[in-house]
């Protein structure tokens, strides 16, 4: 019996819901394109299979047996289930969409970056929510892409992790940042400058895991003095106003804050590789039609921070 159970395939369930709903074996042929000997043979493979005659012959034609109208409902359903597993996915279609979409990003983006998603999401998709969360060292955002709970995550790594998805968003120039009170804000900074200065940086970067800059400070055999650690880049500017310290982030970063506070933004005077940005994502979203529609969403408004932003889509990976 096992084995016979094995031989059930698409053909012999279309071939049943057919008998069922037509009670013939002849407009079962007709419906089915088959001759009538080749449905009758497939009804005595289902009645082994099932152990069950399925239709019995009454005054008025064939009749379902009590088991045969259960198989009814269990034949329709597994052809639906097949149907919706072997269906190409569906054209997303943005403006119908209410999904919540949960983007984990760090705070030291460019100022207009978040707000141009935000724009995005809701001009083509206002019934949809945005929910972005902070990145900290404490967030396993891994974990968190692979339960569900965020959706994409946006950074820069010396290594991005080997088991997300990611596309590579946009290249960034290290830079200083500094008060314009400070007696270096004219004059610009030496590499001895920069070792001798009190720095500033974020508790990520002091975290059990080297940040960018501090990672690309160790494979030059160089280390700096970090004087002051914040939770927050939102509150760097103001420090440094009132301070001597020095900040060393992205470009896009200093240079927004420069647009509103007394900041000057100096060469790095250590050289550098330049921040790269990705958004990263779990395979198991990889062909999902509205986290394509989001991922493109990201790109795009990546791609308008110009300069060093990178036009390549969303779908693609980089190693």
């Amino acid at each position: 019996m096992p084995k016979l159970r094995e031989q059930l395939d698409i053909h012999l369930l279309k071939v049943l819901q057919s008998l069922l709903k037509e009670h013939s074996v002849s407009r079962t042929a007709i419906r089915l394109g088959m001759s009538q000997p080749a449905v009758s043979n497939a009804l005595r493979r289902l009645r082994e299979i099932t152990g069950d005659a399925i239709l019995l012959r009454g005054k008025k034609g064939m009749v379902p047996t009590e088991r045969g109208q259960e198989l009814l409902r269990n034949a329709s359903e597994a052809l639906q289930a097949i149907e919706r597993i072997s269906a190409l996915a569906q054209a997303h279609d943005p403006a119908q969409s209410t999904r919540v979409f949960n983007l984990g990003a760090p705070d030291y983006l460019d100022g207009s970056f978040i707000p141009d998603i935000a724009e995005r999401v809701r001009r083509q998709a206002p019934q949809a929510r945005l929910v972005v969360h902070a990145i900290s060292p404490d967030l396993d955002y891994v974990q968190a892409l692979e339960e569900g709970e965020l959706d994409v995550v946006i950074g820069n790594w010396l290594e991005p992790p080997e088991k997300l998805h990611l596309a590579r968003l946009f290249d960034d120039e290290v830079v200083c940042m500094l008060g314009h009170q400070h007696p270096l804000a004219q004059r610009g900074l030496s590499l001895q400058h920069y070792l001798d200065m009190p720095h500033l940086a974020p508790s990520v970067h002091v975290s059990e895991k080297q940040g960018f800059i501090d990672g690309c400070l160790a494979e030059q055999g160089i280390s700096r003095l970090v004087q002051m650690v914040v939770p927050y880049f939102g509150i760097v500017p103001g420090i440094l106003c009132r301070t001597d310290m020095v900040f060393t982030t992205n470009r896009q970063f200093a240079e927004y804050y420069a647009r509103l506070l007394p900041i000057a933004v100096l060469p790095c005077p250590v050289n550098l590789p330049p921040m790269r940005f990705y958004q990263l994502w779990h395979p198991r979203t990889q062909h999902a039609a509205e986290l394509l529609w989001f991922r493109r969403c990201i790109a795009d408004a990546a791609a308008r921070l110009g300069g060093a932003a990178l036009s390549g889509s969303a779908g693609e990976e980089s190693k």
